[in-house]
This record gives structure tokens, C-alpha cells and sequence, in this order.
């Protein structure tokens, strides 16, 4: 009987055995991380496994990393390496990566130098002392000839997107060209941002529309005018949709100074142009309660003070056209002063079809004449006549060649001192710009990491009553918890009374 026992006992020692050598053979090939998170932020996205697939050769990645980082830089180690691992595995083993610490190695330091890898100083507390340690955190990729660097990775908010746009930008062979014209030739705006952003995915170069278009360019960005543009102008644009081609335009209605507190209607012949293709730009400012705030001077005493106030002339656009993937991933948009389309009910034979891409709050208004641009409800009467539906501040013609034109109603959209000056915006563009441009597989990636989760405008009469109930619900579930013990404890009391009397 021992024996029979003993025997059953190595065989299923022996069958265990084989079966996790089998299990860990066929894992080897096989790769899979269960992702609980909400945006699955803790494993590829599709767009980042789609931009893998097409790496053909090996491609290296030398990450230099100091040991013994403080806890938050140990998190990004951590999954740095996770994600790295991710890469590989989907890459079919051509993407492969390596840890180096150059601080404990001089060669190791030289050769972080000479891949583009700099220290930096960073303060630490060791040993209850505060100190300045030289540490590494930058990585390099390898691509055939080609090189592309992170020269310091601080965070893991947008790791993903950064490691797989400069995938991208090796693997990529024929960049596509992105142009640029400034219609407002007298006053030429700010676009390093734009350009700096732009260039590390695609090739930037200015426009002059006075002559034809290069056939080089792919997508033209055109930033408003406040004057008519000239037959020439406008030649050179038909021309370029027509060959299949697309424009992202930023083009507002209404001129504005906030400086000088003046404003009027824009004259000119691109509005014509627009209304070509469904898309009529009218002659106001759009209005929103739901909106950002502007830094405003009052005297309190001998003082001059600043103070926020909100002004309805920056709606925070949240309401998007979740069928068109450019901006069904966005959180928010913040254009300045911008102006209502209406789209064309019918169309000619050159369009398919016209569509929004978002709108203000259906707590909106217009502003059509006797332009004030003061943020005071008390000075401004437009802003105590809200209540609208909402307004379309950016659309989509769709073409039947292929082409489109998108318009957003904000003429310095594209400015780095306005509309490039922030975040969501810059989201919005580089989406429209891969869009446009046949590229989409960094658009869900770009939005896919939340970084502000607004809640819900909600109206007067529900506000309140959600204010009521939370002062007095948990007032009144204490006051039922309290009733409820005090009545067990002297049902307890009453028990003892009659077993003790």
C-alpha cells in the first residue's frame, strides 16, 4: 500500500512537473497582460501594437538608468521596463532593449554622452541629509542608420505616446509634408510651438499662395486673415483641394483686441470661399457660461488688485461628435473668441457631406452687434442672455475626391501666444494633422491617457437639490445609526435587568 502510494505520488510530482515546463515553453511565444485599468494604461494600445507590427529589422533601445532613484523615478523604472517588455513581445522579437547605469561605470558615462544621454542634478534625501546626486534617466533607439533619443524620462504620463512617436518617426520612410500659410501677412503670428511639434513626425515648411501649391505638400494649414486675400489666393486653394488634397483652417468672423477692449466685423473674400464648400461663418462671437477665466484688475482700497473672473468669450468646448475619430477621444477645447458655422443645408456636387466637430454648451449665446468685450455682467448685457443651444465652432467638409477642409471659428487658433498656448488645443491640431494627413494611428494614443476628468455641467434646480441631499443625508443616516444602537443597547440593558432582578 505505501508503495502504490509512493508511486502515485511521483507520477503526479513527474505530470506537474512537465506540465509547467510545457506551460513555460509555450509562454515564451505567447504574450498577454490582463489590464484592469479603465484606459488600459498599463498595456499597448492597438495603435502602438499597429506601429510595432511594421518594424521589419532590429531596432535597439539603450536605456540609461541610475540605480537606487527616490520612490516616484523607481515607479517610472518599473514601468518603463514593463512597457519596454510590451514592445518586444508584439515586435516579434526585432525591438530589443537594455538597461545601463552609467553612474557606476566611466565607459558606460562616455558612452551615455556620446548616444546624446546627459546627467542631470537632482536632490535627494539620504540618510536624513539633502543631497545633489548626478543621475541618468534618458533612453536612445537604433534603427538601421538612424537614431532617435529621450534625453530624460521623469514621468509616466505619456510614455507610450512619446516611445511609439519616435518608433514612428524611424520606422517611417516617406515623411508626409505638413505647410503652412499666415493669411494675416501684416502682422505674421508665432509658430515655433506648432513647428516644434509638427516637425518631429512630419516635414514642415511655409507656403506662399501667390504661386501654386507644391504637389509635395499633403496638408496645408491656413491661419485667418482679417482683410480679403486676393483671386490668387483663393485659386491656389481650390486648386489644392481639388487634387484630392486637405486644409485645416483658423479663421474667425469678428476681429478682436482684448488689450484695447475693441472688436469688428471681418471684411473679406475667404468667406466666400468657405461657403463653397457648406461651410458659412457668421458675423458674431459665440458666448458660453461654460467657460474659462480671464485675470481682471479692481481696486480694493488704495490697491489694485487681480482676480479671476469667468469669460464667456473662452467656452470650454466639451461637447464633440463622438462619430468622427479626430475629436471623439478629447476632453476639452479652448478657442478665444470664436464665431458660429452654419452649415448648408444643400450642397453641390463636389462635397459628400458636411459634418460638426464639436460645439459650445447648450448654455450659449451670440453676439451679433454693439461689440463689448468686457467680462462684467453688470457692464456686459450679452452674458446675462445666455441660455442657447449650442453653437458649431468647428466643422468638416468632406469631399468627393478624397479632400476635406476643416474649419475651427478661431483666427489664431495656430498662434503660439493663443491657441498652441494650450494643451488641449495642441491635441486637437496634431490629431487633425494625422487625420488629414492618412496617419491615425496616433490619435487614440495622443487622447488616450486622462488627464482631467470634468464633472458634469449640471443645471440650477439639480445643483440644489444634489446641495441638499448632501447636507442632509448623512445627518440623517448618523441620527438612524444612532436610534437604531440606542434602541439594541437598551433592548441589552432590559434582558440583564430581568436575569440579574
Amino acid at each position: 500500500m505505501l508503495t502504490k502510494n509512493k508511486n502515485s505520488f511521483l507520477m503526479v510530482s513527474t505530470g506537474l512537473v512537465i506540465g509547467l515546463l510545457l506551460l513555460n515553453l509555450i509562454a515564451r511565444d505567447m504574450f498577454h497582460r490582463f489590464d484592469l485599468t479603465d484606459t488600459k494604461m498599463y498595456s499597448l494600445s492597438s495603435s502602438s501594437e499597429s506601429i510595432v507590427s511594421k518594424v521589419d529589422d532590429l531596432l535597439t533601445m539603450k536605456v540609461y538608468f541610475s540605480d537606487n532613484l527616490p520612490n516616484e523615478l523607481g515607479s517610472t523604472r518599473r514601468f518603463l521596463q514593463d512597457i519596454l517588455e510590451e514592445f518586444s513581445a508584439y515586435s516579434d522579437n526585432n525591438i530589443r532593449f537594455f538597461f545601463y547605469n552609467p553612474s557606476s561605470d566611466k565607459d558606460l558615462e562616455e558612452q551615455a554622452r556620446k548616444d546624446g544621454i546627459q546627467p542631470v542634478q537632482m536632490q535627494v534625501i539620504e540618510n536624513d541629509k539633502v543631497e545633489i546626486k548626478k543621475v541618468y534617466l534618458g533612453m536612445v533607439m537604433l534603427y538601421e542608420d538612424k537614431k532617435e533619443v529621450i534625453p530624460v524620462i521623469q514621468t509616466t504620463a505619456g510614455l507610450e505616446y512619446l516611445i511609439s512617436t519616435k518608433i514612428k518617426s524611424l520606422i517611417d520612410i516617406d515623411k508626409k509634408t505638413i505647410g503652412f500659410v499666415d493669411l494675416n501677412s501684416s502682422s505674421p503670428m508665432k509658430i515655433d510651438n506648432l513647428s516644434s511639434q509638427l516637425s518631429q513626425h512630419y516635414t514642415f515648411n511655409p507656403v506662399d499662395l501667390n504661386s501654386p501649391i507644391s504637389p509635395e505638400i499633403d496638408v496645408l494649414l491656413v491661419s485667418g486673415t482679417i482683410d480679403s486675400v486676393g483671386d490668387a489666393t483663393l485659386s491656389s486653394l481650390r486648386t489644392f483641394l481639388d487634387n484630392g488634397k486637405s486644409v485645416f483652417m483658423s479663421q474667425g468672423r469678428i476681429f478682436t483686441d482684448i488689450q484695447t477692449q475693441q472688436a469688428y466685423p471681418i471684411e473679406s473674400d475667404i468667406f466666400d470661399f468657405m461657403s463653397e464648400y457648406g461651410l458659412n461663418l457668421q458675423p458674431n462671437l459665440v458666448l458660453d457660461d461654460h467657460c474659462s477665466s480671464v485675470q481682471v484688475q479692481e481696486r480694493r482700497g488704495i490697491f489694485m488688485m487681480n482676480r479671476p473672473m469667468e469669460y464667456p468669450f473662452f467656452p470650454i468646448i466639451q461637447s464633440f461628435n463622438s462619430d468622427e475619430i479626430v475629436v471623439s477621444d478629447l476632453e476639452q477645447v479652448l478657442p478665444f473668441f470664436p464665431s458660429e458655422i452654419k452649415i448648408d443645408s444643400i450642397l453641390n456636387d463636389k462635397i459628400i457631406a458636411v459634418v460638426e466637430l464639436f460645439k459650445s454648451s447648450n448654455n450659449s449665446g451670440t453676439m451679433e452687434s454693439n461689440w463689448m468685450l468686457s467680462p462684467d455682467p453688470q457692464q456686459n448685457p450679452f452674458i446675462r442672455m445666455l441660455g442657447q443651444q449650442g453653437k458649431i465652432i468647428a466643422a468638416s467638409s468632406k469631399l468627393m475626391n478624397g479632400g476635406e477642409l476643416f474649419l475651427i471659428s478661431d483666427s489664431k487658433f495656430l498662434s503660439d501666444e493663443s491657441g498652441m498656448s494650450v494643451k488641449d488645443n495642441l491635441t486637437f491640431l496634431m490629431n487633425a494633422v494625422d487625420y488629414l494627413a492618412g496617419d491615425e494611428d496616433l490619435i487614440a494614443l495622443r487622447s488616450r491617457e486622462i488627464t482631467i476628468r470634468p464633472l458634469a455641467v449640471l443645471e440650477d434646480s439639480t445643483r440644489k437639490k444634489w446641495k441638499w441631499a448632501n447636507m442632509l443625508l448623512p445627518s440623517m443616516l448618523i441620527l438612524t445609526f444612532g436610534f437604531f444602537t440606542l434602541k439594541k443597547e437598551k433592548k441589552h440593558a432590559d434582558i440583564l435587568r430581568q436575569i440579574y432582578d
